[in-house]
């Protein structure tokens, strides 16, 4: 039986990283650039200002939740990789 976790470290720190990677380049470039094709399909479509104003309303509401929920995915995701990074030791049923 090992008594160090090390190897669990290690794979654990890999995909923090990886994940951290992949959610700053979905916040940072992904939705953006969705949010402004979005807009441009909308507006060459419909070649009207009323839908394409919608659209970059819509777009504009979408890209500020999206860049707000990137703390909280952030604080969510580093507390539940803690809790299994071996530090803590639970004992029974837990």
């Amino acid at each position: 039986m090992h008594n160090t976790v090390t190897l669990a470290n290690d794979w654990i720190s890999v995909g923090t990283g990886f994940g951290t990677d992949l959610k700053g380049l979905i916040f940072n470039v992904g939705i953006p650039v969705l949010c402004g094709v979005f807009v441009l399909v909308v507006g060459f479509r419909t070649k009207a200002p009323g839908p394409t104003i919608m659209a970059v309303l819509f777009a504009g509401i979408v890209w500020g939740l999206s860049a707000s929920m990137g703390t909280t995915i952030k604080s969510t995701t580093t507390d539940t990789i803690t809790h299994y990074d071996g530090s803590t030791v639970r004992t029974g049923d837990q």
